[in-house]
């Protein structure tokens, strides 16, 4: 009966956390189809090890983490120094100009500073969640939150300014 019930509370996680940890890696990995196929690996690892991600404080996180994990090994595997530009609507949904041009500037940013950012403002995790998500320090996720925004505002208002 454990396992029956086990399956419920997966599907209910499933059902609430699926689209938003896909465009989470969508806007992380600057691809939709890559991220599409690390949000199905990483839910099915997580649906393998439900009874131990089930009862993490975040299961979301760490279902973020591995599909981040499993898209990095794959660039590895494929040796791709550069990413291929994310198609931004597809991964977004409903935009506008200001919402796209803001997707185009944060796909510009060295990963390691749009992981933070997805995790802080996407995901909506606290600072020490996401350094527990990113396996990072928490003064590490601050300084790359604090400089990837940066350069984010720096990249958008010199696209207002052309």
């Amino acid at each position: 009966m454990a396992e029956a019930s086990d399956a419920v509370s997966f599907e209910t996680f499933y059902r609430a956390q699926a689209d938003r940890v896909y465009r989470s890696l969508a806007v992380a990995l600057a691809d939709s189809q890559l991220a599409r196929e690390a949000a199905d690996e990483a839910m099915t690892r997580a649906y393998a090890r439900w009874k131990r991600v089930g009862a993490l404080d975040n299961p979301g996180g760490w279902v973020f983490r591995v599909g981040l994990n499993w898209a990095t090994s794959r660039w590895r595997k494929l040796r791709r120094e550069r990413f291929v530009p994310v198609e931004v609507a597809a991964a977004a949904g409903p935009s506008s100009a200001g919402v796209v041009a803001a997707q185009v500037a944060l796909t510009r940013l060295p990963l390691a500073y749009r992981t933070v950012i997805v995790c802080r403002v996407l995901l909506d995790l606290s600072t020490a969640q996401t350094a527990t998500v990113l396996g990072l320090p928490e003064g590490t996720v601050k300084s790359r939150l604090a400089r990837g925004l940066a350069a984010l505002r720096a990249e958008l208002t010199e696209e207002v300014q052309s």
